[in-house]
């Protein structure tokens, strides 16, 4: 087994723009490939746990891991078991037929995140897709809103995913501009103000849907009592909590969902990523018998959501989590990156933010960018990403070893005082 120290100094060879196959896949990527991503320049062929291989056999720490997807590590052997097991057997029945892991997937998804039902579906897209539709609908028939005029109350700098729809109430200008019209029946209030929230609650308002840590904003906490707050309000004017959980959840801040950290329980959570334990997409939302109860036969569906092998992988990572292993190591290893990360403030860095393993380190202004730190960070072997231009995001696998995880941060360090 190779060991951390061998792999360090495989890393620490890599470089952006090296000669072999990297630069001829990149070409070709380019080429053929709409420019709607702005990768970096490694070209993955291999990888295991928190490390990745390229194409030309460098090693990189990978401290991104699928932006949550791969909380699990690559390849993680019970996850690959599970896919293998299934894969012959069978993959795809579509929702026209019940399968064996339908049921049980269910079931213990259900049990594990304390809630009444379930409702499979494929991306995190999706899953917020529908629970739109779900709090629509709640609203028309249970809570007794007049039809179309249901509202549901978003945050700023929210990142809900790329449809039309989601879109439409998204503030980031590079997620929505050139793509109205818009889909309307959204009011967009400040992240973190209760008191702003509150106000734009009125007869015609489903729901509040929120981020309890914004990710792609540059992994933001809310202030604390927010989210206990939101919860009071919902209740007490019978409006949806709907949390979104498809970065924050499964193990990610050291508890199964991010609203543990405030004590508050939603009506409704989309979940997502790490939920296909890095394999393939699946997503669900989960939540209250009288919410999900709602939908009848051909008013919502999916032909892939719930499949069997999604739902074999799925009863996998549900299997993970009920172990609490990985929420114990998000904690722990957690509190050991916030506390090295914390050294660097006053060193290149303004601020860090996040809980568990997942951080935004905030670039001191003035100095390079974070789009720059991440290529620095590659080239000496840590694969991190920029979030917009002055947040680098750190989420590791939450297998990563402390070695590793000091690895990372030593790197971020030589690169921040080059």
């Amino acid at each position: 087994m190779t060991t951390t120290t061998e792999r360090s100094a495989a890393a620490r060879s890599a470089a952006p723009g090296s000669a072999g196959q990297t630069a001829a896949a990149l070409v070709e990527a380019e080429a053929w490939t709409a420019h709607n991503y702005h990768p970096l320049p490694v070209v993955i062929a291999d990888a295991d746990g928190a490390w990745v291989t390229d194409v030309d056999g460098r090693r990189y720490l990978d401290c991104l891991a699928g932006y949550s997807a791969l909380n699990f590590g690559h390849r993680h052997p019970d996850l690959i078991a599970a896919a293998h097991a299934q894969l012959d057997r069978v993959t795809l029945t579509s929702r026209a037929f019940v399968h064996d892991q339908f049921g049980p997937f269910c079931h213990e998804l259900a049990e594990l995140c304390g809630t009444d039902l379930v409702l499979p579906m494929n991306t995190g897209a999706e899953a917020v897709e529908t629970a739109i539709k779900l709090a629509r609908k709640w609203g028309y028939q249970i809570k007794g809103v007049p039809d179309g005029r249901a509202k549901i109350i978003v945050a700023a700098d929210n990142f809900h995913g790329r449809t039309t729809t989601i879109i439409s109430f998204s503030t980031d200008p590079d997620a929505r501009n050139d793509f109205g019209p818009y889909t309307p029946g959204f009011v967009i209030v400040p992240y973190g103000d209760l008191d702003a929230l509150t106000a734009a609650i009125d007869d015609e308002t489903v729901a509040v849907m929120i981020e309890p840590i914004q990710g792609e904003a540059g992994v933001i906490v809310p202030p604390a009592g927010y989210l206990a707050g939101v919860r009071a309000v919902t209740a007490e004017r019978r409006v949806l909590f709907i949390a979104d959980e498809i970065q924050s959840g499964l193990g990610r801040t050291g508890t199964l969902f991010a609203c543990e950290h405030d004590d508050v329980r939603a009506d409704l959570y989309t979940l997502g990523k790490a939920l296909g334990g890095g394999i393939l997409p699946v997503s669900a939302v989960v939540g209250r018998r009288d919410v999900l109860g709602v939908l009848q036969p051909g008013e919502h569906g999916s032909t892939f959501g719930g499949n069997p092998l999604a739902c074999a992988v799925g009863r996998a990572v549900i299997r993970l989590l009920a172990t609490g292993e990985f929420q114990e190591r998000s904690r722990t290893l957690g509190a050991h990156l916030h506390c090295r990360l914390g050294e660097l403030v006053g060193h290149g860095v303004a601020e860090v933010r996040g809980r568990g393993l997942w951080a935004g380190v905030e670039i001191t202004p003035g100095d390079r960018g974070a789009r720059e730190l991440s290529e620095e960070l590659m080239a000496r072997g840590v694969l991190c990403k920029e979030t917009h231009d002055t947040t680098l995001r750190v989420a590791p696998p939450l297998m990563i070893s402390q070695a590793d995880l000091d690895h990372g941060v030593d790197t971020l360090a030589e690169v921040l005082t080059r």
